[in-house]
């Protein structure tokens, strides 16, 4: 038994440390509530990969009455939040999203473009649900140079 503690000790130290020397860069996002959703909260963790951009949603609820599968949309704009601008990028080849067994939901997509770019852009990332559930933007957050991820 000792042994297999001490392996799973060690299988978590080597992967811990694969992550802090990682030398791809990540930034989290907050997700602000529309007036449509207000109460709940939202992220988004943007990871480099390669000439993309790797993004990872979570997000605690959604209006009332949203119908199953959850079918949220995506899209990185120009400008931010309190200025909104042209639709840049539409994330919208896979849309529905996976229940998370705390309360919540996520979803994974990719854009075709180096997370520089749109760090050192004016851009900002809406989520917005399905035309038969009203098409409406829930969460909004600009993207900006922060911190790392954690």
């Amino acid at each position: 038994m000792k042994l297999r503690h001490s392996l799973a000790a060690l299988l978590i130290c080597a992967s811990l440390l694969g992550c802090a020397t990682s030398s791809r860069q990540s930034v989290s996002v907050t997700l602000d509530p529309t007036r449509q959703n207000t109460g709940q909260i939202g992220n988004v963790t943007l990871s480099e990969w390669d000439q993309q951009t790797g993004l990872s949603f979570f997000i605690s609820g959604v209006p009332s009455g949203a119908a199953l599968p959850l079918r949220l949309y995506s899209f990185i704009n120009k400008g931010s939040c309190q200025q909104p601008g042209p639709v840049a990028y539409a994330m919208n080849d896979k849309v529905n999203t996976e229940r998370q067994p705390i309360r919540g939901w996520s979803f994974s997509r990719s854009v075709p473009v180096a997370l520089p770019v749109l760090l050192s852009g004016d851009y900002h990332i809406v989520v917005r649900t399905a035309a038969t559930d009203g098409n409406v933007d829930i969460f909004c957050g600009n993207i900006k140079q922060q911190g790392p991820a954690k």
